[in-house]
């Protein structure tokens, strides 16, 4: 099955400024602005905003 342009692979950064990263697709259809999530920093040991990088 091919990959489709629609639900393209991003990286995710931390806000928390600490280089740590998440990848994930996303529907550019459904979502079509940079995407936001709240996910687990590791280095910091709690959740902060993860942001779409391009």
């Amino acid at each position: 099955m091919a990959r489709s342009e629609a639900r393209p692979v991003v990286t995710l950064r931390s806000t928390a400024g600490t280089g740590q990263s998440y990848v994930t697709r996303k529907s550019r259809r459904n979502n079509p602005d940079r995407l936001v999530l709240r996910k687990f920093d590791p280095a910091v040991g709690q959740h902060v905003l993860f942001r779409e990088e391009r």
